[in-house]
C-alpha cells in the first residue's frame, strides 16, 4: 500500500487557507486601487453580502485583511499572498490561452489555480517563456 496516498478531500483539509479565501484575497488585489467594501466585493465576486461579510472575518482574523471605516485593504502578508495568487492565474490564463486559442474558457482558470503548486507554475511559466521565444525565432 503507497503511504502517500492520500484522497482530495484529506488534501484539501490540510491547508491554512481555503480556496475560497484565495479568491477573495485575488479580487481584493485586483481592485486594490479603489476602496473595496463588503458591498463592492459581493458584487465582484457574485456572492451574498453576509456570506461576504463572514469571510471577510476569518481573513481578518488571519492577519490577511485590515478593515477600517467600511474599506477593505490587504495587510503586508495580505499584499504577499494575494499578488502570487494574482500572478499564479495570469500564468494559468495565459497558458490556456495558448493552449486552448478559441477554446479557451475562464471557468478552467478559475478551477485550476487552486491546484497548481509553485513547481508546476513555475515549470508552467518556463514552457510559456520557452514557447514564446521560438515563436520568435521563427518570425
Amino acid at each position: 500500500m503507497n503511504e502517500d496516498y492520500y484522497t482530495l478531500t484529506s488534501y484539501l483539509h490540510n491547508t491554512t487557507i481555503t480556496y475560497p479565501m484565495e479568491d477573495y484575497l485575488e479580487m481584493i488585489y485586483r481592485t486594490k486601487d479603489t476602496p473595496i467594501t463588503i458591498t463592492s466585493l459581493s458584487k465582484n465576486l457574485n456572492i451574498k453580502k453576509s456570506s461576504c461579510s463572514k469571510m471577510i472575518s476569518k481573513l481578518k482574523n488571519l492577519g490577511l485583511i485590515n478593515t477600517n471605516n467600511g474599506c477593505i485593504t490587504l495587510t503586508e502578508n495580505g499584499l504577499k499572498k494575494s499578488t502570487h495568487l494574482y500572478h499564479r492565474h495570469q500564468v494559468l490564463e495565459l497558458f490556456l490561452k495558448d493552449l486552448n486559442k478559441e477554446e479557451f474558457k475562464l471557468e478552467q482558470v478559475e478551477k485550476l489555480e487552486h491546484f497548481i503548486d509553485d513547481v508546476t507554475l513555475k515549470n508552467i511559466e518556463s514552457l510559456i517563456q520557452s514557447n514564446n521565444q521560438s515563436k520568435q525565432e521563427q518570425e
